[in-house]
């Protein structure tokens, strides 16, 4: 199907199908039904088997009028890593409540001692009947107060290497010896959270891959997280503002303040304009890469240039304003949202894994540089020293 005819087709099922006063329930489950919440996914899986393209032309036609429900193919995480990774039975019993909206998650990745070397993590479980019980803590856990699922990498066997001994479970939030305390970000939000598990209880049937390969997993859901913070990286408190590929942006800005005329000026802006430029035909060549971890290389190109994009943003929009950058509060919401850009900027520098992480993999699989040694590869993991 060519994309005039999916927008065409989407057009015309939503001015059939939609209008703002709809029960949102019912039209969740009617826009699932209809395949148009997944559409690059295969029929048999709640979608339609459009391209990555068709799927943004259904998203953006639902934008246009207001109907929620389209785009989990590109931003639902849970979902995703499902359909990739997921037995038959995972995929029918939790990915339409996901879809649907009914259910949501979050990320338990990060370790007080396991950040950037993220195999290093202490969390464990242990096999007890038909549950691993769960033991550890977690770090900068985004939408950990309302989520009914956390994606969990943990530790199921300390007598292999580091990397071999993980598992991948979709945990249930909800349940005694779950502990969460907000953090307070320089922002002023408390967005993110630590996440404290004692003797907590997930399923087996809600491990995802077999045991000792959550590594695996994991690197297909951090494929996907890198691939949608450009999609979705934040620039404002508000996230229905336009982002920076998107908009008058810094031209706007420029002629609001008399800069535009300022040669200095417009060529910082030029060299913005650029970056989003290439990153947008980076994003296009990683769309039509077919193998997987090709994709996923270039996926860390263009998160650790998005994240370049939105420094530079916002370099260019404080030199703009000048002092009026150092003003915040509501009385002042050009200087409070120009340094809400600057300090949130730094986000992207650190979720979905670190700038530096993000050019060792760019130097080691796209250059060819030579990996970083690794002594201890082959050693179990209770030998390490931590």
């Amino acid at each position: 199907m060519i994309d005039e005819e999916v927008r065409r087709e989407v057009r015309e099922w939503l001015a059939a199908n939609w209008s703002p006063g709809i029960d949102r329930a019912e039209w969740a489950h009617t826009v699932v039904d209809a395949g148009w919440a997944v559409p690059s996914w295969e029929p048999e899986w709640y979608g339609r088997g459009l391209t990555d393209t068709g799927s943004r032309i259904v998203a953006e036609e639902f934008a246009a009028v207001g109907a929620p429900g389209a785009g989990h193919d590109r931003a639902n995480l849970f979902a995703c890593t499902l359909h990739d990774c997921g037995t038959d039975e995972q995929k029918r019993r939790l990915i339409p409540p996901s879809i649907r909206g009914e259910t949501k998650w979050c990320l338990l990745y990060s370790e007080p001692g396991a950040g950037s070397d993220l195999a290093g993590l202490r969390t464990r479980a242990d096999r007890d009947g038909d549950d691993w019980v769960i033991n550890g803590q977690k770090v900068w856990t985004s939408f950990a107060t309302t989520a009914d699922y956390g994606m969990l990498v943990a530790r199921t066997d300390w007598d292999v290497p580091k990397h071999k001994g993980i598992s991948f479970f979709m945990f249930p939030m909800r349940q005694p010896g779950v502990e969460i305390r907000p953090i307070h970000q320089i922002t002023g939000e408390s967005e993110f959270n630590e996440v404290f598990i004692e003797n907590a209880r997930v399923p087996a049937d809600n491990m995802v891959g077999e045991p000792g390969a959550g590594w695996s997993v994991l690197q297909v859901a951090l494929g996907y997280e890198r691939r949608f913070m450009g999609d979705l990286a934040r620039t404002s408190k508000n996230a229905k503002r336009p982002k920076p590929e998107k908009g008058g942006g810094l031209v706007q800005l420029a002629r609001d303040f008399g800069r535009l005329g300022d040669a200095h000026v417009r060529q910082q802006i030029a060299r913005v304009d650029a970056l989003v430029a290439v990153n947008r035909w980076n994003r296009e060549r990683s769309k039509t890469a077919v193998d997987r971890d090709e994709s996923a290389t270039l996926a860390a190109l263009g998160k650790i240039a998005m994240s370049r994009i939105l420094h530079e943003t916002a370099r260019v929009e404080t030199e703009i304003i000048g002092a009026e950058a150092m003003l915040a509060g509501p009385d002042n919401p050009v200087g409070d949202a120009v340094t809400f850009r600057t300090l949130n900027a730094y986000f992207t520098s650190i979720g979905g894994g670190t700038d530096q992480i993000q050019r060792n993999i760019i130097g080691e699989r796209i250059l060819g540089l030579p990996k970083e040694p690794e002594p201890y590869r082959n050693t179990p993991f209770r030998d390490l020293p931590h």
